[in-house]
């Protein structure tokens, strides 16, 4: 089961990622999880938001330049080795991970980390096959 992650390419200027969060706010649009990384020149923001359809409608008529990608969401116990315990299945079947990022939920003891993934499929595979959850939202 995958997930919808938008990204959005932004020019690294003051105020630029608080015109992202401004848009989806008038949008009425929940940040579940979000990750930035960045360069001298333009950074990438990457959000899994409750409503994806209107959020990249938002976006595109603010202006931004965006860009849908596949990711896999897994619920891990929010303990320690949770994680590595998941980072091992991939290394021992594989499967590269592209990057990641966190977020935590409602659900007491329990964090969610996404995963972009070079082979979204075998390692829908792997989680699936040791009993991981995944989720489908957020």
């Amino acid at each position: 089961m995958q997930i919808k992650q938008i990204s959005v390419f932004l020019e690294n200027n003051v105020g630029r990622l608080g015109e992202v969060t401004e848009a989806l706010a008038k949008g009425g649009i929940n940040i579940r999880a979000i990750s930035i990384a960045d360069t001298a020149d333009f950074g990438i923001l990457r959000l899994i938001v409750d409503k994806e359809a209107e959020a990249q409608r938002v976006l595109n008529e603010a202006g931004f330049t965006i860009r849908e990608t596949s990711v896999a969401a897994v619920e891990i116990d929010d303990l320690p080795g949770s994680l590595a315990k998941v980072m091992e299945l991939f290394r021992k079947s594989n499967v590269n991970i592209e990057y990641l990022y966190a977020s935590l939920r409602s659900t007491p003891g329990k964090a969610v980390v996404i995963f972009k993934l070079e082979d979204i499929e075998k390692g829908i595979t792997i989680i699936e096959e040791h009993g991981l959850a995944m989720i489908e939202r957020f």
